[in-house]
């Protein structure tokens, strides 16, 4: 796909994944950070708990609205230049948010900080995918990008082991400034540690990102993973946003106790994305694993919706087994898009990739807040099982780079 450039030591190449990882966890802390903030604005503020999921979805609209324009730069300008702009921007939205929380300023004005950081952080995910793709060989790239997907469990990890104690034992804004500090830190490791991976010699002219030709007509691949993707997602979603609820709420775990769960799930998750990863070079293919792991989302989000109806104690442990499972595939969807679109196009797929599944968080979250009011956990899970239930006859076979 790329032409060789300059040797590059395998130090760096690895060195430059660390600090695209953190650059990603960053986009994960902003986004998903807010979700471990509802239970203190349902509980101690008084937001019903679907103004609270609304609230904590605010920063995903600004990522969606932003992503595909940050895609189409990417695609122009390069990596390292776009996440330095994009992460100054997340920054000056995350503090913003944290200060405004702190002087506790009327919502509609968290929510607009809220909304900036969101803005901010739709480059990293791309740019960091590119940043795999561009440096590292064929046979390395799905356990070099599960190293990068570990991204969201370690965000949402961290964030579920600081930010819901934070805001119970200290304040809201506190807890905001979480996020504040992890993207100042993405922004140092950008700086210090990104360079930019090689093009093609055909993209080397005045706008390389618009000679390739459109992957999205040659084929219905791209097209079938995004879908695909948005429908994985859906689990994902409820188990993430609504989890430290339902543990706290629900089942009356202290936020403390409740986070170190999470926590420790999530890494556990994160070292699950590198072992699909590997599974993925391993075999020689990325859809594959995706078709095996989409079938036993179904198993395992079925199995936890029943034994929350039956009030079973199996259920913590099979919400740990579920949300393990559920983040899998995304290192692998990942890999595939920028493996077949291309240096020239994929900053574009990765932004269509990131747009859906945001999309879908964005509209899941408030929905499933809605729907545990009305009828409870139990039904929740399974309705958020019916998605993989669909997704897995849509896997498309593998198909080879365009490049």
């Amino acid at each position: 796909m790329y032409t060789t450039a300059a040797p590059i030591t395998v130090r760096r190449r690895w060195t430059m994944l660390g600090c695209s990882l953190l650059a990603a966890v960053t986009t994960t802390t902003i986004v998903s950070g807010p979700a471990y903030l509802i239970p203190a604005w349902h509980s101690d503020e008084g937001m019903s708990l679907t103004e609270a999921s609304t609230l904590a979805t605010v920063p995903t609209i600004g990522l969606m609205l932003a992503i595909f324009g940050w895609g189409v730069m990417l695609d122009r300008y390069g990596e390292r230049r776009i996440l330095i702009l994009s992460l100054c921007i997340s920054l000056a939205g995350a503090t913003g948010a944290a200060l405004a929380a702190l002087a506790n300023a009327p919502y509609p004005v968290l929510a607009a900080a809220m909304f900036v950081g969101g803005v901010g952080s739709g480059a990293a995910n791309g740019a960091s995918g590119r940043i795999v793709v561009g440096w590292f060989p064929p046979g390395q790239r799905g356990t070099a990008m599960g190293v990068r997907q570990m991204a969201q469990p370690l965000g949402i990890g961290l964030c579920a082991l600081t930010m819901a104690a934070t805001a119970s034992e200290v304040s809201v804004g506190a807890a905001l400034m979480i996020p504040a500090a992890v993207t100042a830190a993405g922004l140092l490791g950008v700086i210090v540690g990104i360079s930019d991976p090689p093009r093609p010699a055909a993209a080397t002219g005045p706008q390389p990102a618009m000679t390739a030709s459109n992957p999205y007509r040659e084929s219905t691949f791209l097209i079938r993973v995004h879908v695909v993707s948005a429908l994985l997602v859906v689990p994902q979603t409820m188990l993430w946003t609504f989890v430290p609820t339902w543990l706290i709420v629900g089942h009356g775990w202290s936020p403390t106790t409740a986070g170190l769960l999470i926590t420790i799930t999530q890494v556990t998750g994160a070292f699950g994305r590198i072992a699909a990863g590997r599974w993925s070079d391993v075999w020689s293919s990325r859809m594959r694993p995706i078709r095996v792991i989409s079938a036993v989302a179904i198993v395992a989000m079925i199995a936890l919706a029943v034994t929350d109806w039956l009030d079973s104690p199996v259920a913590v442990a099979l919400m740990v087994v579920a949300s393990i499972v559920t983040v899998a595939d995304n290192g692998l969807a990942f890999t595939a898009i920028a493996e077949y679109a291309g240096p020239e196009w994929s900053g574009r797929g990765l932004a269509v990739q990131n747009t859906g599944q945001y999309l879908v968080t964005a509209a899941a979250t408030p929905a499933f807040g809605a729907l545990i009011a009305a009828i409870g956990f139990p039904f929740a899970f399974a309705v958020a099982a019916i998605a993989p239930v669909l997704a897995t006859p849509l896997v498309p076979d593998d198909h080879p780079p365009r490049h």
